[in-house]
């Protein structure tokens, strides 16, 4: 049984792998999936044309009238977007996505991000003046990890100031899988009106950004567009997808230098980079720690997939990447798996999917993690944590792999 609040996700991680590559795992409210927990198994199955993220096609619980808007993980597979689409219809969402959020489009946030990430400094050292010799103690992800992405994907969407904070209320909510039923039904309800209010004022008033792109977006062979439900699914996924993992992958990458200080050593002796902290980081913490669900369009006989033999996924089952378990697979990464190590030779991991479903926003979380961290480090060069790392508390999430809370010491 997947334990929905995420209280311990490598321990859970280890259990599932104790188990075998794939193994069934019961989800919130008893939904039963098989967690793939094999690095080379499961980027076989990412990349297989028989594995389908369309639940209204694929999934047996859906067709059956078994899934319900109270669902905690409800968000994650009734959204009509690239993320639940399979086949055709997401090579048609996901062009048109591409032709809005480019490179160029990307590249071009590298000034903006470095002045975020310099304002939100300043904020800090503002606040820890006078903090004395041992430094000031702030929430590191409350006060830097949160904000910059937050302010990023806000900025790349245009969105109004005035609907930042009910925004970041609304994704936490998705992300949070042990909700009861009225808080999954709430925060439903409000995402879809932020959502409606800022399409409503980027079509009033088009501008330079990622909205008003969508909006205008269409596939120039037959002229369609996304509808307008695919619209505000798409801006969701940006939105949720788009600062939430790289929410984690600051905080985690944070709290390994911190809690491995030789490794920090390191990159400071110039014997490792920056890029081998963030890319250390995403295969040893994965920022999404399982991701639903993918399905089965036909039976899997996964000796065939280099797999179990005699294990099968049948037609209809749902399918758990089990990104964490994956991340740290011995197979894979050596007996020295669950070691973080930035001078680890190969760092291969799975953190932004695989496949035709690859994260379109990878380059902007590498990004942002490429400029904040060495200014992190630079401005605080003394900085350590306030407690026991022990005693820092998860996200209230089996997908989402972060601490709730990251007090540091700034000195």
């Amino acid at each position: 049984m997947i334990d929905p609040t995420g209280r311990d996700i490598h321990g859970e991680a280890d259990r599932i792998r104790e188990r075998g590559p794939v193994t069934p795992v019961e989800l919130p409210h008893g939904v039963p999936a098989w967690a793939v927990s094999s690095s080379p198994l499961l980027k076989r199955l990412l990349t297989d044309p028989r594995v389908s993220k369309d639940a209204r096609r694929h999934w047996h619980r859906w067709l059956d009238g078994e899934v319900s808007p109270d669902w905690p993980l409800y968000t994650w597979v009734a959204v009509r977007n690239m993320f639940t689409a399979y086949g055709t219809e997401h090579k048609r969402l996901r062009t048109l996505v591409s032709k809005a959020f480019t490179a160029r489009r990307t590249a071009a946030l590298r000034p903006r991000i470095e002045e975020i990430t310099a304002a939100l400094l300043d904020r800090i050292a503002k606040a820890g003046a006078g903090g004395g010799a041992d430094g000031h103690a702030v929430d590191l992800r409350e006060e830097f990890c949160y904000p910059l992405p937050i302010q990023v994907i806000g900025e790349l969407l245009g969105l109004p100031e005035e609907l930042g904070p009910e925004l970041r209320v609304v994704v936490d909510g998705v992300f949070h899988t042990s909700a009861d039923a009225a808080e999954v039904t709430d925060i439903y309800a409000r995402f879809y009106a932020v959502l409606g209010e800022l399409v409503a004022v980027k079509r009033a008033a088009p501008g330079d950004d990622l909205t008003s792109a969508l909006i205008a977006a269409h596939e120039e062979e037959s002229g369609t567009r996304l509808s307008e439900q695919e619209l505000l699914d798409t801006l969701m996924l940006m939105i949720s997808a788009g600062h939430e993992t790289t929410v984690n992958l600051l905080d985690n990458a944070v709290h390994a230098l911190l809690t491995h200080p030789d490794q920090l050593a390191h990159v400071r002796g110039g014997r490792a980079s920056w890029d081998d902290v963030i890319e250390e980081t995403l295969r040893a913490e994965a920022p999404v720690a399982s991701l639903p669900l993918r399905y089965a369009v036909e039976d899997l006989p996964l000796g065939e997939l280099g797999g179990p033999d005699g294990k099968v996924i049948r037609k209809g089952e749902a399918i758990l990447a089990a990104y964490s378990a994956a991340g740290r697979d011995p197979e894979q990464h050596g007996p020295d798996a669950g070691a973080f190590d930035v001078t680890r030779t190969v760092k291969d991991h799975l953190a932004f999917g695989y496949g035709v479903h690859h994260c379109l926003g990878a380059p902007l979380g590498r990004l942002e993690a490429r400029v904040a961290l060495p200014a992190l480090f630079e401005r605080f060069p003394g900085l350590t944590l306030a407690g026991p790392a022990d005693e820092l508390r998860p996200v209230d999430s089996f997908i989402s792999h972060g601490h709730r809370s990251l007090p540091v010491l700034t000195g």
